[in-house]
């Protein structure tokens, strides 16, 4: 068994991030506006755009274009899995497009669009949870198990390059708006501001 690159940990890193912007997001949900309408749908509005611009354009094209070929040379056995999980990968951006929408819809119209992007929004995070528990527990073991020391090196100098801007101790310069956005303005897990206040009755 080969030894695994340190993409192994970049991908479980980055799984990591993914989570807790997610989770952040449902708790921000449980708030709700309160008295920061402003700054709360700033801040949802920044997560699922980090959600459209990191997981769906830079996460899931290297899973699919070099992990998943790798694994499935290696063990043709999983094939169903990974191609339930390229499904996933396809139908995570139309999900994500739709979300924006609905926010924007609550923000614009007002309480009446609220129920439907709550709604969407939990389905949504369901939905990603439990891929990248799929990933988590059947193909990534099965990489560890299975891969080359030559696949890893061509995983590693994929996965640590152009990588999460939520991790990155390097980050592109272009993400620091959006890190800042999330980081500064968010409440914790995901961000270091202040709890949103509920308003009063």
């Amino acid at each position: 068994m080969a030894t695994p690159g340190i993409s192994l940990q970049v991908l479980r890193d980055e799984h990591g991030a993914v989570a807790a912007v997610l989770r952040s997001m449902l708790m921000m949900l449980e708030q709700g506006p309160g008295d920061a309408p402003e700054r709360f749908f700033d801040v949802l509005r920044a997560m699922l755009f980090y959600i459209d611009e990191f997981p769906e354009k830079l996460h899931h094209p290297a899973e699919s274009d070099l992990l998943f070929p790798k694994i499935a040379r290696a063990r043709p056995d999983l094939m169903p899995v990974i191609e339930q999980l390229e499904a996933e990968h396809m139908e995570g951006e139309g999900r994500v497009r739709e979300l924006q929408h609905l926010l924007m819809a609550w923000e614009l119209i007002g309480e009446t669009r609220r129920g439907a992007f709550e709604e969407a929004a939990r389905r949504y995070v369901d939905f990603y949870l439990g891929h990248m528990r799929m990933e988590e527990s059947q193909l990534l073991p099965a990489a560890r198990a299975c891969l080359t020391p030559q696949d890893w090196a061509e995983l590693d100098a994929e996965f640590t390059e152009g990588r999460d801007p939520l991790l990155a101790s390097e980050r592109d310069p272009s993400y620091d708006r959006l890190f800042t956005r999330i980081v500064m303005n968010a409440p914790a897990p995901i961000g270091v501001g202040p709890a949103l206040e509920k308003s009063e009755a």
